[in-house]
Formats: C-alpha cells, sequence, structure tokens
C-alpha cells in the first residue's frame, strides 16, 4: 500500500451511503439482442487471433472487483486514452432524480491500469460474457476495442471498453465541480460514487499507480462531504 493518506476514508464514505431499491432497466431505452452480440464477437474474432493471448485492460472499478477468471495481471499504459467521468448513471451507483457517474476510457492523454489475461478456455464464451456484461444499450454506452498497451514486459494488446460520445450515457467533458458534487451526493442500489472513487484511488496506490487527477478529486469529494 502506498505511503500516501488518502482524504476520502471509509467514515466519510459511509455517510454517503443509502439504502436505494433498483429501479430496473430502464423501460424506454433500447437493448442489445442476441444478433447484436454475435455480430460483435464475430469482429471481435477477425481482430484477435487465436494464438494471440487474451488481454482485458482494466482502469476502474475491474481493478478491484474483477468478475473474471484470469491467471495473470499487469500494470500497463493506454496512450491515447484517460480515465474521464464521463458516464450518466441512473441506475447502480445513481438515480433518476440524483444521477450519478462513473469512469469510462476517453479519447487523449494516457491511462495507466492492470491488464487482467484471460485464461486460454473458450474464447468466445469468454468474450460473449464481457460483452454482455459491459455492453446493453443500444446505441452502447461502451465501444470494445483493441488497444495497444506498453508494460515492464513490453508491448501487448488488451481489449477495452472505451466511451461511446454518441452514446446515450456520454456527458460530455464536466466541471470539476459538477464532478465532485455528483460523487460526493449520488448513491444507487450497487452503493455510492464515493464509495466507487475510493476503492478505486485505493486499489490503483495499492499496486503503484498514482493518478494525480483521482487524487485531487477524492481530497475535493473528501471536503464536500466532511461538511455537509
Amino acid at each position: 500500500m502506498s505511503a500516501r493518506m488518502m482524504s476520502l476514508t471509509e467514515e466519510l464514505v459511509a455517510r454517503c451511503f443509502r439504502v436505494v431499491e433498483d429501479s430496473g432497466p430502464d423501460p424506454n431505452a433500447a437493448h442489445l439482442d442476441d444478433a447484436d452480440y454475435e455480430a460483435m464477437l464475430d469482429a471481435l474474432e477477425v481482430e484477435l487471433p487465436a494464438a494471440e493471448p487474451l488481454w482485458l485492460f482494466g482502469y476502474g472499478s475491474l481493478i478491484w472487483k474483477p468478475e473474471i477468471d484470469h491467471v495473470e495481471e499487469r500494470v500497463a499504459v493506454a496512450r491515447g486514452w484517460h480515465r474521464s467521468f464521463c458516464m450518466n448513471m441512473t441506475r447502480w451507483r445513481g438515480t433518476r432524480e440524483s444521477p450519478g457517474l462513473m469512469m469510462a476510457l476517453d479519447r487523449g492523454g494516457q491511462c495507466k491500469g492492470v491488464a487482467f489475461r484471460l485464461s486460454d478456455g473458450d474464447r468466445r464464451q469468454q468474450l460473449n460474457k464481457l460483452l454482455r456484461r459491459e455492453v446493453t444499450l443500444k446505441p452502447t454506452s461502451y465501444h470494445p476495442r483493441l488497444l495497444s498497451l506498453a508494460s515492464g514486459s513490453g508491448p501487448f494488446r488488451a481489449l477495452g471498453f472505451v466511451i461511446n460520445r454518441k452514446g446515450t450515457t456520454y456527458t460530455g467533458v464536466l466541471s470539476e465541480g459538477e464532478v465532485v458534487r455528483r460523487l460526493a451526493t449520488s448513491c444507487g442500489h450497487w452503493g455510492s460514487g464515493a464509495d466507487y472513487l475510493y476503492n478505486t484511488v485505493r486499489n490503483l496506490e495499492a499496486r503503484g499507480i498514482h493518478d494525480a487527477h483521482l487524487w485531487r478529486l477524492q481530497q475535493l469529494v473528501a471536503a464536500r462531504i466532511a461538511v455537509s
């Protein structure tokens, strides 16, 4: 664990928790069907040779809640992409009345995260599971994309989920104040925005990854919660 002391503590995060009933899927949203997933799988299989290991790039909650079977993890950098709180959440970590935010990879800059190598089992089955978990709406919030990564072990490629700027959940660029306000006040049935930020920063630091932007956000969110 890094020697840095986070301003955002478990005690402050606990203040943000409240019991929220899951509102369920948006009845007005269009969802992907089996044919959509099959088409995405076909496209990925063309790009991902069977002889090449299957890696998945994690930049946020995937790092501390992978929920995937993997056999190796590696700290790596994706250049040309950065973490951004640019995904509107009216479920999971927010509500329709008080929308939250989650991170996605957006264009520009660079992002240091953790790549997970999946087992050499049924690749299509593993990809299908990932796609159905990460991509649900039409138009999709994420685009599955192969990213070129740099690491201490050399360059390699990994599947990443980047924001679809034409998707219904894309917020565009928000002010720092608005990001802080939402993270400090939003909560859904999965937990609060503060909890999401806390766990992401804590687990990045534990792997020696210091994201200066997220570090500043956790300080500002902590200060906002402390006076609320």
